[in-house]
């Protein structure tokens, strides 16, 4: 917490203090104008389009490295000792995962029927890597090998709308909503090292699925103030969850962000952020993901996460380029996870 708080008003104070003066009346409305759509571009549904037609494109990256149980680091020797709760056989959990990279690119477009009503339309693709280590699963627990898996396919596509509910002296309200439909692969095989020395073919662990199959809506409110010439300050609320569930979904989802957005200039501007998110565990099951690794079993996953991001824009005309590099700063997981590293997030937007 002390973290976040240095962090937030660090930049709180260089922006308040600084030694630039008020720009004139002129560029204090373009400015106002444009910092209602100049947000981090970590962010869905942050800001309302004004005129015609809006298309952005996301491209995400995300590393996790490691293990922690209920949000301590753990050794993989200590994950050898769990149960395996899916089976007897073997009794242990024998196969660790050390490694994962995970890559999304976004599709993002939006209409502006008026300026109180917006349509969305998002399709994402998505993209992921893990590597792991399998032991034998008696006597010594001898490490026999490494291998990967990897899967790759469009995972959801989603339809919504933005309404404004207030704009009243440098504060925006407006609401979000989106229905999201998992359209990507929940069966997803791969070959695997198994604990007796051999390959085999099986359903890889929900971690590296692509979908679930279920429909979730995503529901929002999202409020920007303009502090002053140049520091807008901005907080979102979204919980989404699920309509309807095929054999397994990944669980429902509740997701804060606050942030400081400083405009550098006419053209460049800094962002601070920070996001707390809590996501519950799988429901469901899928009976083929059998194997003695943490990521088969459902209860491994959801928790409560805080991360902190820097970003910046850079506005070219109608076009907009940016960057958010996010770190996590407390990650209480449920029971045994992977343990998240960095997120870089490159964007670029132009409007019609």
């Amino acid at each position: 917490m002390k973290k976040i708080l240095i962090s937030f008003f660090t930049l709180l104070s260089l922006v308040l203090f600084s030694e630039d003066g008020p720009m004139d009346g002129h560029h204090s409305h373009k400015m106002q104008m444009q910092g209602h759509s100049n947000t981090p571009v970590g962010l869905v549904g942050a800001a309302m389009h004004h005129h015609g037609f809006m298309f952005a494109i996301k491209q995400s990256y995300m590393n996790m490295d490691s293990n922690i149980y209920e949000g301590n680091d753990i050794s993989s020797s200590e994950i050898l000792s769990f149960k395996n709760p899916l089976s007897n056989t073997p009794y242990n959990l024998s196969v660790v995962p050390k490694k994962m990279n995970m890559k999304m690119t976004m599709l993002m477009g939006m209409y502006a029927l008026s300026e109180n009503f917006n349509l969305t339309g998002m399709a994402t693709y998505s993209s992921k890597e893990m590597t792991l280590e399998t032991f034998k699963p008696m006597m010594n627990r001898d490490f026999l090998g490494s291998f990967n898996t990897s899967s790759a396919d469009l995972s959801s596509i989603s339809f919504g709308g933005l309404i404004l509910l207030k704009d009243v002296n440098g504060s925006k309200t407006h609401f979000n909503i989106a229905i999201d439909k998992s359209v990507g692969d929940s069966g997803v095989k791969g070959t695997a090292l198994t604990p007796m020395g051999s390959y085999m073919d099986m359903t890889l662990p929900y971690a590296m699925q692509l979908g679930d199959k279920g429909t979730k809506i995503d529901l929002g409110v999202t409020n920007q103030k303009k502090i002053n010439e140049r520091l807008s300050w901005g907080n979102q609320l979204k919980r989404k969850f699920g309509l309807s569930d095929a054999l397994w979904s990944f669980g429902d989802q509740l997701e804060f962000n606050t942030w400081l957005q400083y405009k550098q200039s006419k053209v460049i501007s800094l962002s601070s952020r920070l996001k707390l998110v809590h996501q519950q565990k799988i429901s469901g099951i899928d009976p083929s993901i059998i194997a003695p690794v943490q990521t088969a079993n459902p209860d491994n996953y959801g928790g409560k996460e805080a991360h902190l991001a820097f970003g910046a824009n850079f506005l070219v005309g109608h076009s907009k380029i940016s960057f958010e590099f996010v770190l996590p700063i407390s990650q209480e997981k449920n029971n045994l996870q992977m343990k998240a590293k960095n997120m870089l997030i490159i964007g670029y937007q132009n409007s019609f």
